[in-house]
């Protein structure tokens, strides 16, 4: 007996992984990155959102206020401008009514001319009120003593003497009452420079109220006036377009009387003043009869502009139909980037100031309204390097008629305001700013907000991991000192979850490994002792072993033989003249259970085989004996087969009671005479294969019983006879030969077993034994034979 000890190589051991608590292995680490990141994406999307919808609302917020400003801002400028248009229109609107009065009046009294002439010869009489002439050689023009007005007479209205002429005389008579009524108007109402009246084109006397040295005046400014006619020289056109009224009334240009000059220089004053001139018509409204006039200076008009305030540099402006700006500060005219033009010729002479000759591209584009609607928009100024942004309003007033030095035509001043769009949207830039500011700090806020939850989150989940993970940890250190054979080493988990129960669970295999290992060495001398004492055992069973064996090998060494020796010899089968026997028996141990048998006597032959079950010496035992009884029954002549096997089983029967054994077997017997062969007992088939090839397979199931399991079988034992003719084959066999599989668990099987013998059924019984041995061995190769084969093969000469 040989042993062999395979060593299997040990799996390498890796050294212990050192994880710290913040390692990248560390559950603790992960936990913290896995939560932190969590939260901080939760926190960092909210306040993501919280900042979008500040800054989104301070947007919208700015959005709103700004346009709620504007609207606001423009609001109040479209509204002011309105207003200050509406006084405007009312402060024209009392010189308007005040030259009406005025003009009313002396329209009165040439509407009745009796009256008028009573009251101006009344009037001429009076010390105070009556006009004392003088006549002035060096001007050639009459004037009267300073007093309440002055009345002037050019010298083509007077006679070689310097003295009116009666009908001049009749005019300044007629006229008297001008002396009462204008200084009284002068000195109520609406503040104006002075009052005056001009007679009829052919008498053209001119009173004027307050009292100035008018003619000496004129006579320095208006050289040559004197010797031309009052009305062509100064107002060329505005007769005539009244008395074109009259004969066309649709060609007045406004629907009123009252027509008003352009900006000019005042002859006596020397100011910047605007005439209204109410014409006077004949009695019979068949043509002129001179004017009533009202003259303000132009500051008057720039005190209507110059009250606007708007912010801390807002203006207001007055403009004509034509752009020339009548009315403005000296700041405002600056910014509006006004070029004054000389304007020269007889007569009044007026400003130009135009804004399409501006020195701002952006101003002289300008556009002026063109209906009653108030316009709002913006220009740009660059003044050197700075670019200034401005709001611009403008409004029209109420059409008036205008003499433009040659006729009567229709006017519509336009007033303006500007102002700086930074200071305008000054408060809207502050509030844009404070919204910025705090919108900012809000952002700022949220941030800090944002970042001390993120430094909070942080620590508490710090905190709460190191809670979660001290389990683990303290399982880790117990487990890396367990490695290190600290079995000492215990945990203590102070909460009740699962990685409690794992460190209860690590405490108890702790304890075990601790116990197991500190009595290892009682337990190793122990079981080594065991194991000497097992061994010793071992060794004298062995050796009883050895020596049962070789008792029971030399004992199946000798049943064996006597088994081969029992066995017919060749001999003794070759002397068989009529058939051809030839037997083959291998036993799968030492000793076989399978059993035949060639019995000959004279001519009659008795052929056995049987299969005792199991294997073995008591299995050959028994086979022996059924050997011993059958060769005995034979000598005795026992020629019935019945018979025979009943006999047999009875004494076999008889020792297996004796020996107390379980065995029994399988027999059948074949007894050949006369060319025909008797079967009896139960066994495998019998298969005969005739001469022509044909297969016979005979049952033998219904021809006996198991022979030693019971102990009469008499009434099961019958016989069959068959015929065994020249060629032809009979064969015997043990279940070892049908039931021998291969590697695949195949049986050989009975129809391989007839394929086989009737393949070699041509040959002689020796070579058709081994060409089925043959077949036997190709179909089993190397799988373990577990039962004896036992095949005879029987061939009629």
């Amino acid at each position: 007996m040989t042993s062999s000890k395979q060593t299997i190589p040990a799996e390498p051991v890796s050294d212990p992984i050192a994880i710290g608590s913040f390692s990248r292995h560390s559950f603790r680490a992960k936990f913290l990155l896995v939560v932190g990141a969590a939260v901080a994406f939760d926190l960092l999307l909210g306040g993501g959102i919280s900042i979008w919808n500040v800054q989104r609302l301070s947007k919208d917020a700015t959005e709103q206020v700004s346009q709620g400003l504007t609207e606001a801002t423009e609001g109040y400028l479209e509204t002011y401008i309105e207003t200050t248009a509406l006084r405007a229109n009312l402060m024209l609107d009392r010189v308007y009514s005040e030259v009406e009065v005025l003009g009313s009046s002396l329209q009165v009294l040439i509407d009745n001319p009796d009256a008028e002439s009573k009251i101006g010869s009344t009037l001429e009489s009076h010390p105070r009120l009556g006009d004392q002439l003088e006549y002035n050689p060096e001007g050639n023009w009459t004037q009267n003593l300073p007093g309440r007005s002055v009345v002037s007479v050019w010298g083509y209205l007077l006679d070689e003497d310097g003295q009116p002429t009666p009908d001049v005389q009749k005019q300044i008579e007629d006229s008297a009452a001008f002396n009462v009524v204008a200084p009284e108007l002068m000195s109520s109402g609406a503040a104006k420079l002075q009052m005056y009246y001009v007679g009829p084109k052919d008498r053209p006397i001119m009173r004027t109220t307050p009292y100035t040295e008018q003619a000496q005046t004129f006579d320095k400014l208006y050289p040559g006036h004197n010797e031309s006619n009052f009305w062509d020289f100064f107002f060329p056109g505005v007769y005539e377009g009244w008395q074109q009224w009259l004969a066309d009334p649709a060609s007045r240009p406004v629907d009123r009387d009252i027509v008003a000059t352009a900006p000019y220089v005042d002859a006596i004053t020397g100011a910047l003043i605007v005439s209204f001139f109410q014409p006077l018509w004949t009695q019979d409204r068949s043509d002129v009869a001179g004017m009533a006039a009202v003259d303000i200076t132009l500051n008057q008009l720039n005190s209507l502009v110059e009250n606007v305030r708007i912010a801390d540099t807002g203006f207001g402006f007055l403009a004509g139909s034509n752009g020339n700006v009548i009315a403005a500060s000296q700041a405002g005219g600056a910014i509006l980037g006004l070029v004054s033009m000389d304007s020269e010729g007889q007569g009044v002479t007026g400003i130009n100031r135009f804004l399409n000759q501006s020195r701002h591209p952006a101003v002289a584009s300008m556009e002026l309204p063109k209906d009653d609607q108030t316009v709002i928009d913006h220009f740009t100024v660059t003044e050197g390097e700075l670019e200034k942004s401005y709001l611009i309003l403008l409004k029209r007033l109420e059409p008036t008629n205008l003499w433009d030095g040659e006729k009567i035509v229709s006017e519509t001043l336009t007033l303006g305001f500007v102002v700086s769009s930074q200071e305008i949207y000054e408060s809207l830039t502050a509030v844009q700013q404070q919204i910025s500011e705090a919108t900012t700090r809000i952002v700022y806020w949220q941030i800090t907000a944002l970042l001390i939850s993120l430094i909070i989150v942080f620590i508490a989940v710090y905190a709460i991991s190191g809670r979660i993970t001290a389990g683990l940890s303290s399982l880790a250190g117990a487990a890396r000192s367990l490695q290190n054979k600290d079995y000492s080493v215990r945990v203590s988990i102070p909460s009740r979850d699962e990685v409690a129960a794992v460190g209860l669970a690590f405490n108890r295999m702790a304890e075990e490994i601790s116990f197991h290992t500190e009595n290892l060495e009682n337990l190793v001398e122990e079981r080594t002792k065991k194991l000497e004492t097992a061994n010793h055992e071992i060794v004298e069973l062995n050796r009883k072993l050895q020596t049962e064996n070789l008792r029971m090998g030399a004992e199946l060494n000798v049943a064996k033989r006597i088994q081969e020796m029992v066995l017919p010899r060749r001999g003794e089968l070759e002397q068989i003249s009529q058939i051809e026997i030839v037997g083959y028996m291998e036993p799968a141990d030492e000793v076989g259970g399978d059993y035949y048998d060639v019995l000959a006597d004279g001519n009659r032959i008795k052929i056995g085989i049987g299969d005792v079950t199991g294997h073995g010496l008591e299995s050959g035992v028994l086979m022996l004996m059924v050997q011993s009884v059958a060769r005995a029954l034979q000598e005795k002549g026992d020629t019935d087969p019945i018979a025979f096997l009943d006999v047999l089983n009875r004494t076999i029967f008889k020792n297996i009671e004796r020996t107390k054994s379980d065995k029994h077997l399988t027999l059948a017997f074949v007894d050949y005479a006369d060319d025909k062969v008797t079967l009896s007992g139960q066994h495998e088939d019998v298969l005969i294969i005739r001469g022509n090839g044909d297969v016979e397979q005979i049952d033998t199931m219904d021809l006996g019983f198991p022979v030693g399991l019971e102990s009469d079988i008499a009434d099961f034992v019958s016989t069959r006879d068959l015929a065994f003719e020249r060629d032809d084959v009979l064969i015997l066999h043990t279940d070892g030969v049908t039931e021998a599989e291969n590697d695949t668990g195949d049986y050989f099987g009975l129809e391989r077993l007839c394929e086989s013998a009737q393949k070699y059924r041509g040959k002689s019984a020796k070579q058709i034994t081994e060409g089925i041995i043959s077949d036997l061995r190709s179909h089993i190769g190397a799988h373990k034979v577990y039962d004896d084969i036992t095949l005879v093969v029987l061939k009629h000469r």
